[in-house]
This record gives C-alpha cells, sequence and structure tokens, in this order.
C-alpha cells in the first residue's frame, strides 16, 4: 500500500464510508484521480483524491460548486471535504456521460446539445461566483504560450501564430465577461435518471472556472477535440444560444471561430506535452480530429490572418484531411 493510499484508509475510517469497497475510475488529464466508492446497501459515493502538493486546493471546487447548486444547476452534493488532505466524498451521477450516451443513441444528439446550450444561457444571465480569474486576450494568448514549446516548428513561426491570435481576440464584439466552467464538454456532463429540465445534467470538472467571453464554454462544447458534433445539433444549439443570449448568429459564428482557434491551439500543445513529456500517447489519437477543427475556424473570414500564418505549422502537427 502506498502513503497516498495509506493516508485515503485512515481519512475514510473515521466516516460514514470506512469498509466501503472502492473501485478506481477513469480520470482526466490532471494529477487529479477518482473512485467510485460502494456501500453495503447499494450506495455510492464518488472520491475525489487531489494531493494539494500536486493538484492545488480544494476550496475553488467546493466554491464554485455551491455557486451552481444555488442557481439551479447541478454540482455534485458534498457529503465530506478534508482540505488538508484534498478529499472530497460526494455525490455519484453515474456514468450516463453525454458522450457516452450518443454513442447507443445518436438520436438524442440535437435536443442534448439545445439542452446545454440552454444550461450555459442560464449560466451566463446570473452574477458570476467571486473571485474568478479573467480569462481576457492576454490570458488567452498566454495560455498558448505556456504550451507552445511542445509544439514542432520554428519560433518565428509560433510567435507569428501567437500576433495573430491576439489581434483576433482583441477584434471579438465587446461583451462583458461571464462565468464560464472552462471544460464544458461531452465528458463532463453526466445524464442524471433522477433529474429533469436543467437538472437533469450533472456538472464536473468546474473548479478552473473563469470569466470569460460569453462564446467560451460554447466553443469547448461544439469544438469538441473527443467528439465530432454534427451539424445539425450544432445549428440548432447555436440558434437556442442567439435567442437566449440575444446574440446575432453571425456574431455568435465569429465568436466561437475565435475562441474555438484559442482553446485547440492550446489543447494542441497539451496533447503534445502529455505525450512527449508524460508518455501519455493516446492523446495523439485526438490529432486528426483536433486538426480538422482547427482547419474549419480558421477558414473563417475574420481569422484570415492566424489561418495563412498557422496552416504550415499545423499542417506537421495536426493533419486532417480535406
Amino acid at each position: 500500500m502506498t502513503d497516498r493510499a495509506a493516508q485515503i484508509d485512515a481519512a475514510l475510517a473515521g466516516t460514514a464510508w470506512r469498509g466501503w469497497d472502492r473501485a478506481a475510475l477513469a480520470g482526466d488529464a490532471s494529477r487529479r484521480r477518482y473512485e467510485r466508492l460502494f456501500g453495503p446497501a447499494g450506495e455510492t459515493r464518488i472520491l475525489m483524491d487531489a494531493p494539494p502538493a500536486a493538484v492545488g486546493d480544494i476550496a475553488p471546487f467546493l466554491r464554485i460548486g455551491a455557486h451552481l447548486s444555488k442557481i439551479g444547476l447541478r454540482a455534485p452534493r458534498i457529503d465530506h471535504a478534508d482540505a488538508n488532505l484534498g478529499l472530497i466524498v460526494m455525490e455519484d451521477f453515474g456514468d450516463a456521460l453525454l458522450a457516452t450516451h450518443l454513442v447507443a443513441r445518436p438520436s438524442d444528439e440535437t435536443a442534448l446539445y439545445t439542452g446545454a446550450a440552454e444550461l450555459l444561457a442560464h449560466l451566463q444571465a446570473y452574477t458570476p461566483a467571486p473571485g474568478l480569474s479573467v480569462l481576457d486576450p492576454t490570458e488567452g494568448v498566454r495560455l498558448v504560450v505556456e504550451v507552445a514549446e511542445w509544439l514542432p516548428g520554428s519560433v518565428s513561426e509560433k510567435e507569428t501564430v501567437l500576433a495573430e491570435l491576439d489581434f483576433a481576440l482583441r477584434r471579438l464584439t465587446p461583451q462583458a465577461s461571464v462565468m464560464a466552467l472552462r471544460d464544458f464538454h461531452a465528458e463532463n456532463l453526466v445524464l442524471c435518471a433522477d433529474g429533469a429540465g436543467l437538472l437533469r445534467f450533472g456538472l464536473l470538472d468546474f473548479q478552473d472556472a473563469v470569466l470569460a467571453h460569453p462564446a467560451y464554454d460554447f466553443a469547448s462544447l461544439l469544438r469538441d477535440v473527443r467528439r465530432d458534433v454534427s451539424e445539425a445539433a450544432s445549428s440548432a444549439a447555436i440558434d437556442r444560444f442567439a435567442t437566449l443570449t440575444g446574440t446575432t448568429v453571425p456574431d455568435l459564428h465569429a465568436a466561437l471561430a475565435i475562441q474555438g482557434v484559442q482553446r485547440n491551439l492550446r489543447i494542441l500543445g497539451v496533447f503534445h506535452r502529455l505525450a512527449r513529456r508524460d508518455g501519455k500517447s493516446k492523446y495523439l489519437g485526438f490529432l486528426p480530429h483536433l486538426g480538422r477543427l482547427l482547419a474549419r475556424d480558421l477558414s473563417h473570414p475574420e481569422l484570415i490572418g492566424i489561418e495563412r500564418a498557422a496552416s504550415p505549422l499545423l499542417d506537421r502537427v495536426a493533419p486532417h484531411d480535406a
């Protein structure tokens, strides 16, 4: 038994979950780990293992989750939290991820993506949680700079791409920043059988929420590197979001393209870092789809400059079919 496993056992020993069976769950790209706890009466909970030295404070997860619940959205109920150890025992939403559900029932895609668009509009209608950092154009470019070293290509190529990205982000139609959960996509949305309306969607992985452009989370949803969103579902979601937020569809398309390029350029660098530094080569399997997403967004008229600068680099690091 590792020291960490012994710490977790000791922490649970004095709780209602003492002696419950535990099974590891698939994690994300972070250093957080998750386990499902199984009780004797068929009850389950999720254990989040977030060592402070590796992951940081769990306080943002608790604070933002409480805010989401307060405004009528579904964050996991917290049953136990130990900030010193970085442990949380919380409600188990089950395994019905939106992405998994759509493999078996693709005909539900349009309705579910429209529902997710309604959830974002609802989130943005409320005053954001306090204490959020701001993801403005400067920070958006910095996030790409942070991982650009892991991409093949010359320094001058990358500098030109970053300069064009900065220019594009600053040309976005000015809008007030809203709360963005930052990783809002089909693998962080759970379909809860006991919920209806917006409460059907269980929210995960929101601890890094920021203040950002209203299209930021929407780009995360529709420009998903893990799955291809159909044109029908995307168009329906865009129309619904535009109606609910008072945005014109052309402005929303431009904002989605720009935010999508910023997000996916960063993800491109992260995936190369995970593969080259951490040996997680599975992320390279996403590169062709990621290349197609970037190529599509870069074809938008607002992004001509960055398209010219980025295309040679992307042909090498994210090949895609025309």
